[in-house]
């Protein structure tokens, strides 16, 4: 009976390290991917190579598939800038700013005209 302790621990032990998460990297996931997609090799024998699921290649396709059509989606041209929210607000301030002073600037602008030329605009 303890014979068949000890290979239930060891089979929990090796469960718990072969559970252990890999981390792929964006270019090991692609080349799953491609070679998945070229249907040289069986996919199950992909998958037991490199430790994974069907669903993990699920999800490799899925993501492989929304990062093309993204891609595609942009038209060709100059990106449109993004600037940061205070940024914005920073700028919007400022121009609102400029246009009072400018504002001020034309109506004195008027006061001296019609006081050096009775009124007249042209000089």
């Amino acid at each position: 009976m303890s014979n068949k302790n000890e290979t239930s621990s060891n089979d929990h032990t090796a469960l718990a390290e072969k559970k252990k998460r890999r981390h792929l990297s964006p270019e090991k996931k692609f080349q799953i991917y491609l070679e998945a997609q070229t249907g040289k090799t069986p996919v199950g024998e992909i998958l037991r190579r490199e430790g994974l699921y069907a669903t993990d290649l699920t999800r490799i396709r899925e993501k492989v598939k929304e990062g093309a059509l993204t891609s595609l989606a942009d038209r060709p041209g100059a990106k449109k800038k993004t600037v940061a929210l205070e940024e914005h607000l920073s700028l919007k301030k400022e121009m609102e700013e400029k246009e009072r002073a400018l504002v001020e600037l034309a109506l004195e602008l008027a006061i001296v005209r019609k006081k050096t030329n009775g009124g007249s605009w042209e000089r």
